[in-house]
Parts: structure tokens; C-alpha cells; sequence
């Protein structure tokens, strides 16, 4: 009887003990801080509420209160040609944006954004990460600086929308350009003259004269963030059939994460380059044939080849910079010589 009792004394208060411990324990788990992070996109806030808000609300629902991102739209923190320098430094977490415009650091920098005929079709950017190496390329060059690349995705065309009609190469003589900086580069020896200033800034800018056009975008963001209001035309050929941009990390923060944590991060931006898939192919189209706000102006196949062979020539003297971006234009050269085979509906001409 006396084992019997000192059994049930000690069984007692080892159940009190674990349901003590149990009750201690939660209140550390339940009270654990949130991780917090901030993330800065290239986008305006227009823009953005289509390109990247809706990816990351549903992470931060889906997180459920383990951790939140709190989004900033272009220049709200610091300016977008401060990007990479802020998320380097840990001033910024995250970033979305393209290489170019951000001013990264690497060899692959020149080929964010619009690289010139790098691609024709928005389907192109994620086949040349994923399938021909680009990925891994990025990923080297990124970690090299302290930066996790973490994927690509495709935008929308680059084409030019003006205050004047542009028939013919001699029309861009002169032209003053919101652009991006390889584009502008590119598009120099056409007699462009690429204009830098903040994003928010580009809509007054068209109204008062200082900007005659933009080299920024397809249609579709054209009648978003209401460029279509204080332009006039729309060029329907393009210098790219993709914009190439990404989302990026300070890597210390992301190696911080844990894991299922970091794959629900993947998966919400994988989302969102999936939104700007359907939303830019649906939208270029339905506005080119349904938009009201600006005319249609085309440059004849035969005069715009000579755009399309300067841009090869581009490709080598990009090339010739370093061996890494003679790989990336070598990608490039292999990628579209394989669509040019392929044919339909890959490549049509």
C-alpha cells in the first residue's frame, strides 16, 4: 500500500509538472516576435497594386502571423537607383525590381530590364532562366555580392509612347526618353536622348515638355499609371518583347529564415510572375484593339530590321566587356537560334 501511494504521489506531480511545463512553454511560442521585413519595388504604387500587392497579401495571410513584408512602392524609401546599395547594407530586406534600374554590381547587371531583342515573347525570360542557365548564373553573381537572387520573371514589352508620331527611324532623332539605362544606351545611335528622373515624376514631366515620350513599358502599364492620359501615340514595334527583372533578398536575412518560411516566399513570388503573364499578354493586346486613349503608329519591318541588326551588334560589344556576359550573349544567340528553328508559333518570321 506504501509503494502504492508514493507511485501515485510521484506520477502526480510528474502530470502536474509536464501540464506546468506545457503551460509555461506556450506562452513563449504563442508571444515569439513576428519577423518583419520591408520590400521595396521598382513599381509605383498604380502599378504595383497589380504587379506584386496581391502576392504579397496572400504571404502575409498565409504566413499567419510567423512573419509579414511590408511592401514600399518606387522611391517611397529610397530611390530606385539606390535599391541594391539599400538591401546590400540591410537597410531594406527584399527588392523587386530588374538589374539594370537598381544598379546592381555584377556582370549580368547590363542584361536586366530591357536587354535589346533579347526576347520576343514574355514566356521567353522564365524558358532562359529555368531551361538555359541564366538562374545559376544569377545566382553566382548575386551571392558574390551578399545578395540571394531569388527568381526571374517577365514584364511587359518595351515600346515607345510619345507626344508625336513616330513613322519612321528619323522620327526618334531628338527625342527626350524616360528609359531604362541599357535601353537608353542602346537606343543612343537612333538619336534618343534617354532622360533619368524619379518614377513618380514622369506623368508631369510628359505635361510639361521636359519628356517628349517614354521607353518603358507596353500598353497596358501605359493606361495603369495613366501615361496613356498625356501621351498622344503608341509605336507598335518594340525594342524587347520582355522586360527581365527578379526578387532579391539581403542573403543574411533570407539564410535567417526557416525553411518553409523561405519556400512560402518562393511560391508568392512565383505568383506574382505568373499574374504578370496573363495580365500583360491579355492586356497589350485587348488595349491595342480596344484602347481609346492613344494612336497606333508603326515603323516598317524593313527599316526596323536595321534597329534588330544594330541590336546584334550591341550583343557582341556587350559580349566582349567579360567572359560572363559573353556566356550570358552566347545564351542568348543559342536560345533564339533554337526558336528560329522551332518555327510556329514560336517564332513566326
Amino acid at each position: 500500500m506504501t509503494n502504492r501511494r508514493n507511485f501515485i504521489k510521484k506520477a502526480g506531480l510528474i502530470t502536474a509538472g509536464a501540464a506546468g511545463a506545457s503551460t509555461l512553454a506556450a506562452p513563449a511560442v504563442i508571444g515569439q516576435s513576428m519577423i518583419k521585413w520591408r520590400m521595396q519595388t521598382y513599381a509605383g504604387a498604380s502599378l504595383g497594386a497589380h504587379v506584386i500587392k496581391p502576392a504579397i497579401d496572400a504571404f502575409n495571410k498565409a504566413a499567419n502571423g510567423e512573419m509579414e513584408v511590408e511592401l514600399f512602392f518606387a522611391d517611397q524609401l529610397v530611390p530606385t537607383g539606390e535599391l541594391f546599395r539599400a538591401m546590400q547594407k540591410g537597410t531594406i530586406d527584399a527588392v523587386q525590381s530588374d538589374d539594370d534600374s537598381m544598379a546592381s554590381p555584377t556582370e549580368v547587371t547590363v542584361f536586366g530590364g530591357y536587354f535589346p531583342f533579347a526576347s520576343r515573347y514574355s514566356l521567353d525570360v522564365p524558358v532562359l532562366f529555368n531551361q538555359y542557365g541564366l538562374k545559376e548564373i544569377w545566382e553566382t553573381e548575386y551571392a558574390k555580392v551578399g545578395v540571394k537572387h531569388i527568381s526571374a520573371g517577365a514584364w511587359d514589352p518595351c515600346h515607345f509612347a510619345t507626344k508625336k508620331p513616330i513613322r519612321s527611324l528619323a522620327d526618334l532623332k531628338g527625342l527626350r526618353v524616360f528609359t531604362f539605362p541599357t535601353a537608353g544606351r542602346f537606343l543612343t545611335q537612333f538619336g534618343v536622348v534617354p532622360v533619368t528622373l524619379p518614377w513618380e515624376d514622369i506623368e508631369v514631366a510628359l505635361q510639361t515638355g521636359e519628356l517628349d515620350g517614354v521607353a518603358w513599358s507596353g500598353i497596358t502599364e501605359d493606361y495603369t499609371v495613366g501615361w496613356a492620359d498625356v501621351t498622344d501615340y503608341f509605336l507598335t514595334n518594340n525594342i524587347s518583347g520582355a522586360w527581365a527583372g527578379s526578387f532579391y533578398a539581403n542573403m543574411d536575412r533570407w539564410n535567417e529564415l526557416p525553411e518553409h518560411l523561405r519556400t512560402m516566399l518562393q511560391l508568392a513570388m512565383d505568383s506574382s510572375h505568373y499574374y504578370r503573364q496573363w495580365w500583360y499578354w491579355g492586356g497589350e493586346a485587348a488595349l491595342r484593339v480596344n484602347g481609346t486613349k492613344m494612336k497606333l503608329t508603326s515603323i516598317p519591318d524593313d527599316e526596323w530590321a536595321q534597329v534588330e541588326t544594330a541590336a546584334r551588334k550591341f550583343w557582341d560589344e556587350i559580349a566582349a566587356e567579360s567572359e560572363t556576359k559573353a556566356k550570358v550573349v552566347q545564351i542568348f544567340k543559342d536560345y533564339n537560334d533554337v526558336m528560329d528553328k522551332a518555327g510556329r508559333p514560336y517564332r513566326y518570321t
